[in-house]
């Protein structure tokens, strides 16, 4: 055994590493057999990312709004204007006492050097929606719900936006509760069939009390279904995401009749009957105040497709988070271009937010199959302008990803050039470009994220704490641009 052992060892200083792949072990023409290095398995080679210098720019550089009140007091770290409409002193952070040198900073188009203007004279008008669409890093209203807070609280604003009424994860940010009969359609759920008629909405998912019917004949024998949604505020989201007095309950295809009841502690306060045109439509409740229980009582044979909710303030920032999960940005076209278009004239949306890359690394093999993603997403942007001009979109990139080389986990190999091609897409075609790759600190950064515990053992979600230092990251960059008060681009 020991003289096996010797052998064995032996061999581990005759390996190589090819240094195009990163392959370890004997290489004759195209043939590979796989055996380490001493240097790997004696693990004698350092990282080439400094432990130290990313934590330290996380969690010192920038610290979470929460934990700064505790530590420093609140008092310290605060300047206030007053809010649009109470006119009280509303707290908006003084970035002044942070050291902000090394935070990864937006870029911008390189052909409209008023893009800055125009995103601060948005986010600065009497109402501001922005959809905040991505993969699962978005889901349970993260990142989204951070940066939701944060503008409410300078520009004003309140309520959570968009919630689905069946939702596929948890979130907090209202109390939305179903009855048993529901069931959701999302065109981004490769496990489902597709709808024909192809009409999910802005929100690319919809929710149905009945089945979808195949034959219409099935009707005369259907009973009359009763479906209900229960809204009422989070007693443990932010402040700002309870108070919401607009309820929209988007809903489309609507083909057969459908009524409408609307309870607020158990009081009928408004009855209706849905549109039945087949196309989108928004039924809108308006009330006096932030509702304690209000119930949407819904009855018919045959089920709309309900979009969604947006509960929202009626004023400031509305911020929208439309989590797909699986999703890497190229479904937008597959949807109905002229129901969607209706949608989106009625949700007005000022500004996009798309954070999609990180689901398509894994399966990309050379720089061809990058350039292909690149030109899918051209068109999406392309396509999603077609529908509403005027919107200022920002792309945020892919997380560090990593996959096992000899036993280590290290960044996939065509991320930094899909990084680099996306930030190039982005600002030559009138798209800002957050580089959340280097804000993370580059390559073979997520081991140190996973370590110190900021992402999940699966080496791709953020956890809550790294979800506020991320979303932190990503505000205090958006903030320190919108104080510039000249046409400058930044990169």
């Amino acid at each position: 055994m020991l003289l096996i052992l010797a052998v064995l060892g032996g061999v581990l200083f005759l390996t190589t590493t090819n240094t195009s792949t990163n392959k370890e072990g004997f290489f004759l023409d195209e043939y590979h057999l796989k055996y380490p290095t001493s240097t790997s398995f004696f693990e004698l080679q350092k990282d080439s990312v400094s432990t130290n210098d990313i934590i330290n720019q996380i969690t010192t550089t920038i610290t979470p709004l929460e934990i700064e009140v505790i530590n420093l007091g609140i008092d310290s770290l605060i300047t206030h204007r007053p809010s649009p409409e109470n006119k009280e002193a509303t707290p908006v952070m003084d970035f002044s006492k942070i050291d902000t040198t090394s935070i990864e900073r937006i870029s911008y188009p390189k052909s409209n050097l008023n893009f800055l203007n125009e995103l601060r004279d948005k986010l600065n008008s009497k109402s501001c929606r922005i959809i905040h669409y991505g993969d699962s890093q978005l889901e349970g209203d993260r990142i989204t719900g951070y940066l939701r807070n944060r503008l409410q609280k300078m520009y004003g604003g309140s309520g959570p936006g968009f919630i689905p009424i069946k939702q596929a994860y948890h979130q907090i940010s209202a109390s939305v509760k179903h009855s048993d009969t529901w069931e959701r359609h999302a065109i981004f759920n490769p496990t489902q069939k597709k709808f024909t008629h192809r009409k999910y909405g802005v929100f690319l998912s919809s929710s149905r009390f009945t089945p979808v019917l195949i034959d219409s004949i099935q009707i005369d024998s259907t009973l009359i279904t009763t479906a209900t949604i229960a809204i009422k505020k989070s007693n443990i989201a932010y402040r700002k995401f309870r108070a919401f007095k607009n309820i929209g309950l988007h809903y489309g295809n609507c083909n057969y009749p459908i009524t409408i009841n609307i309870y607020e502690n158990d009081i009928l306060i408004q009855q209706d009957s849905l549109i039945t045109d087949g196309n989108y439509h928004n039924y809108k409740i308006k009330l006096a105040k932030t509702p304690s229980n209000l119930k949407i009582e819904l009855k018919g044979k045959v089920s709309a497709d309900f979009f969604g909710l947006t509960l929202d303030g009626g004023y400031g920032i509305q911020i929208d988070n439309v989590a797909m999960r699986g999703a890497s940005g190229t479904l937008f076209t597959k949807n109905d271009a002229t129901d969607y278009g209706r949608m989106l004239k009625e949700l007005k949306p000022k500004v996009m937010i798309l954070q999609f890359g990180g689901n398509t690394v894994p399966y990309l093999k050379d720089s061809i199959g990058v350039t292909k993603y690149i030109h899918r997403l051209h068109s999406q942007v392309k396509w999603l302008r077609r529908r509403q001009s005027g919107m200022s979109l920002l792309f945020i990139g892919p997380t560090d990803l990593s996959t096992s080389v000899n036993g280590k986990m290290i960044t996939y190999e065509l991320l930094p050039f899909l990084n680099e091609s996306l930030k190039e897409l982005c600002t030559n075609n009138n798209l800002a470009y957050w580089d959340m790759f280097h804000a993370m600190g580059g390559k073979n950064s997520i081991p140190i994220w996973v370590k110190e515990k900021l992402v999940g053992g699966d080496y791709i979600h953020f956890t809550p704490k790294g979800t506020k230092y991320i979303s932190e990251l990503f505000f205090t960059s958006l903030y320190l641009d919108l104080q510039q008060y000249t046409n400058t681009t930044t990169n």
